[in-house]
């Protein structure tokens, strides 16, 4: 190590240890420690260090604008020219994959929307988990401008983009720690939609018990924040803030989920509504954004995001995007194939289903084998206030080991997903 980087990594861990007293720090003295993060010269310890500061006291207004800027110039960017629209969902609930039906609305409607999402850290399957399981995600920066400038959009993992690195390494430091202060939220997903070159932004704020987010109140304050830290990037914003209390979509795990998305974008018969009804609002949302900019006055973006559903222009964007990423350009509902194994559950009692335990969802699909077996997870027959008989079936467990799918049949008994009131 030379004397000057020496320097840097003193400054980073005397910056870290003010952090944590509580003091406010510095532009420079956070961008030493992005920096240090961003070309791992720090240890998980001191990250984690790091990483627990934010619970004291969370971060200044300015210091939100000093780590999200730190963020995207210790990365690479992407460039894009005129409107850029995106969509982030703070989530935390299996089951929802909002994202692949919104992009190809937004795309199919003439806007630029380059998504770039993460993997699964507390659920069953991330937004690139599901779209992996049907199309290649990894790409450059220079492949991602090129894809998204021929087809309008695209649904990327960050993984080798080199956006925001030092995030990726505090994500993978809070991993096993299973926490994650609101202000770090906030700051990760702006650093990521100011590299990307977003100007428009949907943002999905659900609550719940079993949300990130658990409370209303909660809810409202990150909204605040978001909003004030995306004037500062000059990016306009739009947020939805809504509870959620079980899966918008019926799968849960990597194949299940694309076919939920599948079954939307065709209209088929056994499409999720709940998960078309949030895709078309946000959507919505975001389109009249970027018809306010365009000064177009005569059009209504929840009216033109479900017109373009129901016409097939965003089934015929979506193929397009999933060709663009090295995908099946024919691909169908009916071409996924599900994992080798499966298991129907049945009620052991009549009665209605009054709670759903995400957490234990998440917990058994994760025991079957998603993310990292594509074709594993849960399919959900039955939702909340569904009326169940005796011996009816309420969900399908699949995995590709037939050994993992026994254990996640016992661990239910103690692990109840459905909560039935008789």
């Amino acid at each position: 190590m030379n004397k000057n980087e020496d320097t840097k990594k003193i400054i980073a861990i005397k910056a870290i240890q003010k952090k944590l007293l509580g003091k406010k720090l510095t532009y420079k003295e956070v961008y030493t420690i992005m920096d240090e993060i961003a070309k791992e010269k720090l240890s998980d310890i001191l990250i984690t260090y790091f990483v627990a500061s934010s619970f004291k006291e969370g971060y200044t207004a300015e210091e939100l604008y000093f780590f999200t800027k730190a963020m995207v110039e210790t990365g690479n960017t992407l460039k894009f020219k005129g409107i850029v629209a995106d969509k982030h969902s703070v989530g935390g609930i299996a089951g929802t994959r909002v994202t692949m039906i919104l992009v190809p609305i937004i795309a199919a409607a003439g806007f630029k929307i380059p998504k770039i999402s993460s993997r699964a850290i507390t659920t069953p399957a991330g937004t690139a988990d599901v779209m992996e399981a049907i199309a290649n995600v990894e790409f450059s920066p220079k492949e991602i401008e090129r894809i998204v400038n021929d087809v309008g959009g695209c649904i990327a993992w960050n993984g080798h983009l080199g956006i925001a690195p030092a995030d990726d390494i505090i994500i993978r430091v809070e991993e096993p720690l299973s926490f994650e202060s609101f202000d770090k939220i906030i700051i990760s997903v702006m650093a990521k939609k100011v590299a990307a070159g977003t100007t428009h932004l949907a943002l999905d704020l659900p609550y719940g018990k079993t949300a990130k987010i658990r409370h209303f109140s909660d809810a409202k304050k990150v909204a605040k924040k978001f909003e004030n830290l995306a004037k500062k990037f000059n990016i306009q914003t739009v947020i939805d803030i809504n509870e959620m209390l079980e899966p918008a979509g019926r799968g849960i795990g990597p194949v299940l989920e694309a076919r939920d998305v599948l079954y939307v974008l065709e209209q088929h018969k056994d499409r999720p509504l709940k998960l078309e009804a949030k895709a078309v609002r946000l959507a919505g949302m975001l389109l009249d954004l970027c018809f306010k900019d365009k000064g177009i006055k005569n059009l209504n973006g929840e009216e033109e995001a479900l017109r373009i559903l129901k016409s097939g222009e965003a089934l015929k964007k979506f193929r397009e995007i999933v060709a663009a990423q090295k995908g099946d350009k024919n691909i169908t509902s009916s071409s996924l194939k599900l994992a080798e194994f499966k298991k129907e559950i049945v009620s052991s009692v009549s009665g209605k289903i009054k709670d759903i335990n995400n957490y234990n969802l998440n917990t058994i699909a994760k025991l079957l084998g998603a993310p990292k077996d594509k074709k594993a997870g849960i399919y959900l027959l039955k939702k909340l206030d569904h009326n169940v008989d005796k011996n009816e079936p309420i969900m399908i467990m699949y995995s590709s080991d037939k050994y993992l799918l026994k254990e996640a049949e016992v661990t239910l008994q103690n692990l109840p997903i459905f909560i039935i009131e008789k």
